[in-house]
C-alpha cells in the first residue's frame, strides 16, 4: 500500500514490508520517490526497494538500488543507516555469488553498528556464511545476534536470526535444538504480521519433520509454505529444493526430476541458488536413473559453486558425478581414490553424504579385493547416532552388513541385515499411504539380498523361506490409513469420476487437463496421510511352525528370486526344500507369452479358437510355463491343493494354464503371512451377498440377474444406482460381492487402477475407504487382478488393495476376458460357494465345465484366486 507521507518512520516501515510483501514494498517506495523525499528517505525507499526486487529473484536490478541507497546513506551522515544498507547490501551480494565482496562489506557494516544493529548485521553476516557453507562460523555470529536481538525486544529481527540459526543447527544435525528456534520464529513472525517470513517457517518446520523421518508431516508443511509464498505473490526456489528431497526419500524420484526442471525452467532465484538448484536436479536425476542427466547437472553446479567459492556444496556436487560414474558401470582404483578423497572431504566439512559416499568407497574396494580399505571405509560408513533418522539408520547398518560379510562374520552380518530392516519399517510406518509405504521397502532391497545370499550359500531352505519373507509385500501387511471422513477427498474423487464419465462420453482437452488436475490432488492428499502404530509390531512375521500346521495337505511353493535367479522354496508335509529353477527373466518371458495368447483367444473367431494361426496350443504354452516357474518342484505337488507365492514380477501370471494346476485350488498370495493372516479372517454373520452390473455389459447384465436367482436376498446394483457412494455402503464388510463391470488398469499410476460404474470410475483410493473389505469378492471385469510391482517386491493394484482391508479371498483376471464366455463359469462359481466350497475349490471345480470350449476354457484360465 502507497506511503502516505514522507516522513522517515513511515519510509522506515518499508523494510519489513519488502520481505513480508514485497510487490507491495516495491509499489510503495517508487509511489515515495516520486514525491522527492529527503536523502534519509530516499535511502530506506532505495533499501526497501532492493529488498523487494531481491525477494522476487531481479538480484542484478536489486543490487542497483542497494547501490543509491548505500549512497544516499553515506550522505546521511548516520553510521548506523550506512551500517543496515551496508549489511543488506553485502548479503544480497553473497546470494549473488559475490561472497567475497558480499563479506567485506558485512565486516565494515559490523564495525559501524552498535546494540540491536549488530545482531540485524551478524545476521546478515551469517546468511553469507551459510552460503560458503561455513555453518560454525555463522552459528558463532547468529548466537550473539540472538542475544542482543532479544535484549532489544526486537521481535522480527530475533525471529530471523532464530530462524536462520535453527536452519544451521538442522544442517549441523541438531534437530531438536532446530525445532526450538523454528517454533519461537514462528511465533514472533505470526505476532508481527510477517507473512513471507511465517510461510518461510513453515517451510523450515517441514525440514525438521524430513530430517525426522516423517516424510507425510514435511509434504504437509511444504504445501502449507507453498499456499503461503504463493499468496505474496513469491515463486520461491527453496520450497522446489526442499521438495525435492523429501520426494526423493519418499522414493518418488520421477516427481522430484519434474519438480527440479520445472524450478530451474522458471528463471528464478539468484546465482548462488541456481547453483543449489542444479544439485538438487542432479541428486533427482540420479535418484530416477538417468545417470548422464545427473552428471551434466551435476557438474554445471559443480562449476557454479567453485566460480563461487562455496567448497562445501562443490564437494557435494563432485560426489553426485562420481556416483553417477559408478552406477554407469565404471569401477577402477581412479574412481576408488576419488570418492574416498571426497569422503574424506565431505567428513571434514561435516555433510550428511559422508556416510553414503563412504559406503560407496567400501563397494568400490571390495569390487577391487582391496580388503583393508573396504574394511576401513565401511567402519566409517556404519556410524551413526542413535537419534538418527531410520532411513540413516538403515544404510549405516547396510555398511555394517557388507562389512561384516567381508569379514565373513555371518551372525553379525545378519543382525545387521535385520536391524537395518527393522530401521525401515520404522521409517515406512510413518506413511499412511500405501504407495508410499510400498515404495519404500526399495531401500531394504540389499539388505534382505544379503541374508538371502547367505542362506543360498548354507543351502538352508528354512532360511531363505523366512528371510523371503522378511521383506515381501510387507506394504500389504497391514491396512492404509483410511480417510472416510476427508470430505475433500470425497470430493475430488466424486469430481474425478464426474469428469472422467464425460470425458468417456466425448473427449475433450480441457476436460482430460482437469482429470489430471484432481488426480495429482487426490494423491497428493492421500501421499500426506500420516502413519500409525499397529497393534502387534510392525511387519507379519511368518511362524514357521504355524505355517507347517496350517497347511495341512496343502502343498506351499513361494517363489524367491536371488542375483536374477529363481528358487523355489516348497514346504509339503512339514518338510522345507529348495529347488533352482532358472533364470527369473526366461520366467518373466514365459508369462508374457502366456498372457498375449489368452489375450488372442479373448477375441477370436471360433474357427481359430483352438489354436490355428493363432500360435502354440494352450497345453504347449502351459508345460513351457511350468518348466520356466516351477522347474523341479512341479513333481512334488501331487493332486494336492497348492498355495503359491510369486516374486512381484510373476503376479499377472495365468496359473491356470500349468497343466499340474488347472484342475485344483490354487490360492495365489503375495506372502505366506499374508496367506496365514487371511486363513484366521472369519466370515461375517449376516451373510450379506452384493451383485454390481456396471455399465456397458451386455452379457454382465445376464451374469448379475441369473446371479440375482440362485441369491434371493442379495442386494442388487444397476441401472444408475450402481454408483460409487452406494457401492462401497453396499461392499463395507459383505460376506460375497460379485463386480461385473469394465475394468481399467493404469500402469502409469496403478492407485487409479478402476471399475467403471454408472457415476464413472471406482479407483483403489476409493476401496481404500472401506472399513472393510468383502469377506469375499469376485471381479468377473478384464485385467482385475493386475498390479504394478514397485519397491523391494511389493504390488499396487485394485486386487491387492483389498488384501490388507480384510478380504480373504478375490477371484480376479489378469489378462481381458470374453464376457459372454465368463457368464457360465461365474455362475458356476457361485453354486459351488453356496454348497460350501471355499473360493479356490469352487473355482477349480468350474473350471472343469469349460474345457470343452476353446474361448470359455481361455477364459477360465485367465482369472487367479487371490488369498486363502
Amino acid at each position: 500500500m502507497p506511503v502516505a507521507g514522507g516522513s522517515a518512520e513511515a519510509a522506515e516501515n518499508l523494510l519489513p514490508l519488502a520481505l513480508s510483501r514485497p510487490h507491495d514494498a516495491i509499489a510503495s517506495a517508487r509511489t515515495l520517490l516520486a514525491a522527492d523525499p529527503a536523502v534519509l528517505e530516499a535511502s530506506f525507499a532505495h533499501q526497501a526497494y532492493g529488498i523487494g526486487l531481491r525477494q522476487l529473484g531481479q538480484v542484478p536490478a536489486a543490487v542497483r538500488e542497494l547501490r543509491t541507497a548505500l549512497r544516499l546513506a553515506e550522505q546521511t551522515g548516520r553510521s548506523e543507516r550506512e551500517a543496515d544498507v551496508l549489511a543488506t547490501l553485502g548479503a544480497t551480494l553473497g546470494r549473488a555469488g559475490r561472497s567475497r565482496e558480499g563479506l567485506a562489506r558485512l565486516d565494515r557494516a559490523v564495525q559501524l553498528s552498535r546494540g540491536a544493529l549488530t545482531g540485524r548485521v551478524l545476521l546478515r553476516r551469517a546468511d553469507v556464511l551459510l552460503v560458503l557453507g561455513r555453518h560454525r562460523e555463522a552459528l558463532d555470529d547468529l548466537r550473539v545476534a540472538v542475544a542482543r536481538l532479544r535484549r532489544s525486544g526486537d521481535q522480527v529481527w530475533e525471529a530471523r536470526s532464530r530462524n536462520y540459526r535453527g536452519f544451521i543447527q538442522l544442517a549441523l544435525g541438531g534437530t531438536k535444538r532446530a525445532d526450538a528456534d523454528f517454533a519461537v520464529a514462528e511465533k514472533l513472525y505470526a505476532a508481527t504480521g510477517q507473512e513471507f517470513e511465517y510461510a518461510e517457517a513453515r517451510q523450515n518446520r517441514g525440514l525438521v519433520a524430513y530430517s525426522r523421518g516423517d516424510l507425510p508431516a514435511a509434504l504437509r508443511y511444504l504445501d502449507e509454505a507453498g499456499r503461503r509464498f504463493a499468496a505474496v505473490g513469491v515463486a520461491w526456489p527453496d520450497l522446489a529444493i526442499d521438495r525435492c528431497g523429501v520426494l526423493l526419500a519418499a522414493g518418488l524420484s520421477a516427481e522430484a526430476l519434474a519438480e527440479m526442471d520445472q524450478a530451474i525452467g522458471a528463471g528464478n532465484g539468484t546465482a548462488t541458488k541456481r547453483g543449489e538448484l542444479w544439485f538438487a536436479a542432479a541428486t533427482a536425476a540420479l535418484a530416477a536413473g538417468d545417470r548422464p542427466g545427473a552428471r551434466e547437472r551435476a557438474e554445471r553446479a559443480r562449476r557454479l559453486f567453485s566460480a563461487q567459492r562455496r567448497e562445501w556444496w562443490s564437494v557435494r556436487s563432485s560426489m553426485v558425478v562420481l556416483d553417477a560414474r559408478y552406477q554407469a558401470g565404471e569401477r577402477g582404483a581412479g574412481l576408488l581414490r576419488r570418492v574416498s578423497a571426497v569422503a574424506g572431504r565431505l567428513d571434514a566439512l561435516g555433510a550428511s553424504e559422508a556416510s553414503a559416499a563412504h559406503l560407496l568407497a567400501g563397494r568400490l574396494a571390495l569390487k577391487l579385493g582391496r580388503v583393508r580399505a573396504a574394511d576401513r571405509q565401511l567402519e566409517l560408513a556404519g556410524r551413526h547416532s542413535k537419534d538418527a533418522p531410520p532411513i540413516a539408520r538403515s544404510a549405516a547398518w547396510l555398511g555394517k552388513a557388507l562389512r561384516a560379510e567381508a569379514r565373513g562374520e555371518v551372525r553379525s552380518m545378519l543382525s545387521a541385515c535385520g536391524r537395518g530392516l527393522d530401521a525401515l519399517d520404522e521409517h515406512r510406518l510413518t506413511m499412511g499411504a500405501t504407495e508410499l509405504r510400498a515404495l519404500a521397502t526399495g531401500q531394504g532391497a540389499e539388505l534382505a539380498e544379503l541374508a538371502l545370499r547367505d542362506a543360498l550359500r548354507r543351502d538352508d531352505p528354512r532360511r531363505l523361506l523366512v528371510w523371503g519373507e522378511r521383506w515381501r509385500a510387507t506394504a500389504l501387511g497391514v491396512p492404509p490409513v483410511r480417510p472416510p471422513d476427508d470430505e475433500h477427498l470425497v470430493g475430488e474423487l466424486a469430481a474425478l469420476r464426474d469428469v472422467v464419465r464425460r470425458l468417456d462420453a466425448a473427449p475433450d482437452p480441457s476436460l482430460d487437463k482437469e482429470r489430471r488436475r484432481l488426480e495429482k490432488a487426490v494423491r497428493d492428499r492421500a501421499l500426506r496421510a500420516a502413519g500409525r502404530e499397529t497393534p502387534g509390531g510392525t511387519t507379519l512375521a511368518l511362524d514357521i511352525g504355524e505355517l507347517v500346521g496350517a497347511l495341512g495337505e496343502s502343498v506351499l511353493v513361494e517363489l524367491v528370486e536371488v542375483g536374477g535367479v529363481l528358487h523355489a522354496v516348497v514346504v509339503r508335509d512339514g518338510r522345507i526344500s529348495r529347488h533352482e529353477v532358472g533364470p527369473l527373466a526366461a520366467a518373466a518371458l514365459e508369462v508374457e507369452r502366456s498372457r498375449f495368447r489368452l489375450r488372442r483367444l479373448a477375441h477370436a473367431r471360433p474357427a481359430n479358437a483352438g489354436g490355428g494361426t493363432l500360435g502354440p496350443s494352450l497345453e504347449v504354452l502351459g508345460r513351457r510355463l511350468a518348466d520356466a516357474i516351477l522347474g523341479s518342484a512341479q513333481e512334488l505337488l501331487a493332486d494336492r491343493p497348492v498355495v503359491m507365492v510369486p516374486p512381484g514380477r510373476l503376479h499377472a501370471l495365468p496359473w491356470g494354464l500349468i497343466p499340474g494346476l488347472a484342475d485344483r485350488a490354487v490360492n495365489v498370495v503375495p506372502s505366506a503371512a499374508v496367506w496365514l493372516r487371511a486363513r484366521k479372517l472369519r466370515p461375517p454373520s449376516d451373510r450379506r451377498v452384493v451383485l454390481v452390473l456396471g455399465p456397458g455389459l451386455s452379457a454382465g447384465r445376464a451374469e448379475v440377474m441369473r446371479l440375482a436367482e440362485q441369491y434371493p436376498d442379495a442386494t442388487v446394483l444397476a441401472d444408475g444406482e450402481a454408483t460409487a457412494d452406494n457401492v462401497l455402503r453396499e461392499l463395507d464388510g459383505a460376506w460375497i460381492a460379485h463386480i461385473a463391470a469394465h475394468g481399467t488398469f493404469r500402469s502409469d499410476s496403478p492407485m487409479f487402477s478402476s471399475l467403471r460404474l454408472d457415476d464413472g470410475p471406482l479407483t483403489v483410493y476409493d476401496f481404500e475407504r472401506l472399513r472393510r473389505a468383502p469377506y469375499r469378492m469376485v471381479l468377473s471385469s478384464c485385467d482385475s487382478g493386475l498390479a504394478k510391482p514397485v519397491g523391494a517386491d511389493e504390488l499396487l493394484g485394485l486386487s491387492s488393495s483389498l488384501i490388507p482391508l480384510g478380504a480373504a479371498g478375490i477371484l480376479a483376471s489378469v489378462v481381458p476376458v470374453n464376457d459372454p464366455a465368463t457368464a457360465p463359469l461365474m455362475l458356476a462359481l457361485h453354486e459351488n460357494l453356496r454348497a460350501g466350497q471355499s473360493l479356490a475349490h469352487a473355482f477349480a471345480t468350474a473350471c472343469r465345465g469349460a474345457r470343452g470350449d476353446p474361448v470359455a476354457d481361455a477364459a477360465s484360465r485367465s482369472f487367479v484366486a487371490l488369498g486363502a
